[in-house]
């Protein structure tokens, strides 16, 4: 008889058998190809998330290449706006934005805010922040900073004398879009008259002082750069800047904007490092790698154990049927054939089983890695909202407290994830399935090879 029919008959003679071996076969292969999908759906997020950030270039100071100044002290580099203008008008680039500050002194009946530190700027002074773009402010980006009335300040309003002011400090003073503030700057020797833009919300809290420049929030000052250039005495061509933030149109466009950027600006980019923000990356996609790590340990320790068990149930099996292979090799069967018509056996449980999990696998797979990232992302996100920075002035050093950690704006944990089965993972359940089926025909293949028919119908042995 045809071994291929005697696999058939076989597996309909011996249903219990027949039933655990599919029952373990479909624990197999829904735990791999949970393993699986799991680790697609997570790929594809971490690439989405490196894209994303990938599109948005931060040009930075390098702390590994700062010179020494005048005076032994450390120079921090700077860098003009105009070049930046020129870089900003690639056609890689989508937005970009700078920004730069100085102490900006209120005038007139204007006054600040009450309530929060006292003076850090002297009286009457606050942080005057000239912005080319404020709707790419890391604040306005995460949601921090709303904008209530009025615009946001853009390129177009480069060189006009416009401001964005919080409600609090507009509600106190009567102010309202269109309403005129007078800003005297640092060395008090120069008044300029403002506009009001637009009107901000900042969610903090007025007693709490901003970490970098430790003023009360709600006495911000956000300027277009040319407005609040225009407080500086001395102005020798175009405003230097130490920072700039650029929105790429496509994260593939990366290196063709750096080698542009440095044939434009040259050696004005030295001390400066001009990179996606690695960073941010990592804390979006920290959760991920941690279900990808756990979901891959469990499938390769699911694998070895159910090719164990299966390799037990197919030893099981060989004793149970040696008087069958007795009869059938004294008839003239060979023992290859045998081998043949178990791995038959088995890979047919396997192609049902992993038939059965793909209908209902992924959706499983959803549910179980939807409810894991989100305790995962839970728990990042409860790290990074517990960071505190240290007090205004302070290294964090004496509290304890690594700047390092500080988390990046607008870069929350991924908490989301989409499960998708594709032909590929069917190809790849299946290569483990057809090597776990293999692996556990092999260890009783050899009981098989050392069968006497002689012996079985003989001694039963």
């Amino acid at each position: 008889m045809n071994f291929v029919k005697r696999a058939g008959l076989s597996l309909w003679a011996r249903k219990a058998r027949t039933l655990i071996t599919l029952a373990t076969f479909l624990v197999i292969s829904v735990m791999v190809l949970a393993g699986v999908l799991i680790d697609d759906a997570t790929a594809r997020a971490e690439q989405d998330a490196k894209r994303s950030v990938g599109a948005e270039l931060n040009l930075a100071m390098d702390l590994g290449a700062l010179g020494d100044g005048g005076g032994g002290g450390l120079q921090a580099p700077r860098i003009d706006a105009a070049t930046l203008d020129r870089l900003g008008a690639l056609p890689q680039v989508q937005k970009y934005t700078y920004a730069m500050w100085d102490r900006a002194l209120l005038k007139g009946s204007t006054t600040l805010v009450d309530g929060g530190p006292d003076n850090p700027m002297g009286p009457g002074g606050t942080v005057g922040m000239g912005v080319l773009d404020t709707s790419l402010l890391p604040g306005f980006r995460s949601g921090a900073l709303t904008l209530l009335s009025g615009r946001h300040l853009s390129a177009a309003d480069k060189d006009a004398k416009q401001l964005l002011i919080e409600e609090r400090l507009a509600g106190k003073n009567g102010l309202d879009v269109g309403d005129t503030i007078t800003l005297t700057g640092n060395d008090g020797t120069i008044t300029a008259d403002y506009t009001v833009g637009g009107v901000f919300r900042d969610a903090r809290p007025a007693g709490e002082p901003d970490p970098e420049y430790g003023i009360d929030p709600a006495n911000m000052l956000y300027g277009t750069v040319g407005g609040m250039s225009a407080l500086v005495a001395e102005k020798d061509g175009a405003p230097q800047v130490g920072a700039a933030t650029f929105l790429l149109q496509d994260a593939d466009a990366q290196g063709a904007f750096k080698k542009e950027a440095q044939r434009i600006a040259g050696a004005e980019l030295d001390g400066f490092t001009l990179d996606a923000n690695d960073k941010a990356v990592r804390q979006m996609t920290g959760p991920l790698r941690s279900i990808r790590s756990t979901a891959t340990a469990a499938m390769w320790l699911m694998a070895l154990a159910g090719a164990a068990v299966l390799a037990l149930l197919v030893n099981l099996a060989v004793r149970q049927r040696r008087k069958e292979y007795g009869v059938l090799l004294a008839m003239g069967e060979r023992k290859g054939r045998l081998i043949a018509q178990q791995a038959l056996e088995i890979l047919v449980v396997a192609a049902v089983a992993l038939g059965v999990s793909s209908l209902f696998a992924p959706e499983l797979t959803q549910r179980a890695g939807q409810a894991l990232l989100g305790r995962e992302a839970a728990s990042a996100q409860h790290r990074l909202d517990s960071w505190e920075a240290p007090p205004p002035g302070s290294t964090g050093l004496g509290e304890g407290v690594d700047m390092n950690d500080k988390p990046v704006e607008n870069a929350d944990p991924i908490d989301q994830i989409t499960v998708r089965l594709a032909p590929e993972d069917l190809a790849a359940i299946g290569g483990v399935g057809l090597g776990i089926g293999l692996l556990a025909t092999a260890v009783p293949a050899a009981a098989v090879l050392r069968l006497s028919p002689r012996s079985i119908l003989t001694k039963g042995k």
